[in-house]
């Protein structure tokens, strides 16, 4: 199984927990925050098959680092994978809110060159905007919405544009996060942790801990941990299957 969303190099002991994802078999998505920390963050894939690194700039920190798009142009050819990206619309993140929206339509635009990316991308408070501009680049096939945290006709809107969801053990701890889950095709849905960050009865998650979020699927498919899984599996197939280079 596969987390589609760890910050890898985030953690306090990324190795560790990169080799420990190796041994029991998991694979994950390590997303980057900004395209500086690329080629650090790439290395924690080095001699590890079931790592992938993803080329990104984070909404949050595009007032502090929109000068580091050339960087992202830069690394995009180096991986089919891009994220973390997309727009808050948190009320601390609204004063470079321009610069958040240049920041993700040149992201978008750099991407829709090569319409096998795969692109995580973050939509707190946003969701109604992410998907304006995901409206602007069709040829985009496989937009990937991270702890999707919208309203319902959001979610409608979502699944009409074809969108995937990566949900996880903390977003389905809540009654909101499960309500959505309920809404989203199952073989449109994935795994993350959002690791470090995320967290369940205050401890961090990390990537092998997806398996935790199996458990309060299966209850919303009112089917078995074990069908649920192969379900899961079936969707990273299906999404990873036009990539060449697959986890």
């Amino acid at each position: 199984m596969i987390d589609f969303h760890c910050h890898l190099d985030l953690y306090q002991s990324p190795h560790a927990v990169a080799d420990e994802s190796q041994r029991r078999g998991v694979g994950l998505l390590s997303v980057t925050t900004t395209p500086s920390a690329w080629n650090g963050t790439a290395r924690l894939a080095e001699g590890r098959s079931a790592i992938r690194t993803a080329i990104g700039l984070h909404p949050q920190l595009a007032g502090q680092r929109k000068h580091e798009l050339a960087l992202f142009d830069k690394y995009l050819a180096s991986t089919p994978f891009v994220g973390e990206v997309g727009l808050d619309g948190s009320p601390e993140c609204r004063t470079f809110w321009e610069d958040q929206l240049e920041i993700f339509d040149h992201v978008l635009h750099a991407c829709s060159a090569d319409n096998e990316k795969v692109i995580s991308i973050h939509s707190r408070r946003a969701a109604k905007d992410v998907l304006d501009q995901l409206d602007c680049y069709e040829q985009i096939k496989t937009p990937v919405l991270h702890w999707f945290s919208g309203s319902h006709s959001q979610l409608e809107r979502a699944i009409g544009r074809g969108c995937w969801f990566s949900v996880g053990p903390a977003m389905l701890a809540g009654a909101k996060g499960r309500d959505l889950v309920v809404g989203m095709p199952d073989d449109k849905i994935l795994l993350e942790t959002d690791g470090p960050f995320a967290q369940v009865r205050r401890q961090g998650l990390n990537p092998w801990d997806i398996t935790t979020a199996l458990g309060p699927i299966a209850d919303l498919w009112d089917v078995t941990k074990h069908e649920a899984q192969q379900r899961i599996e079936a969707n990273e197939r299906a999404l990873l299957a036009p990539i060449v280079d697959v986890l």
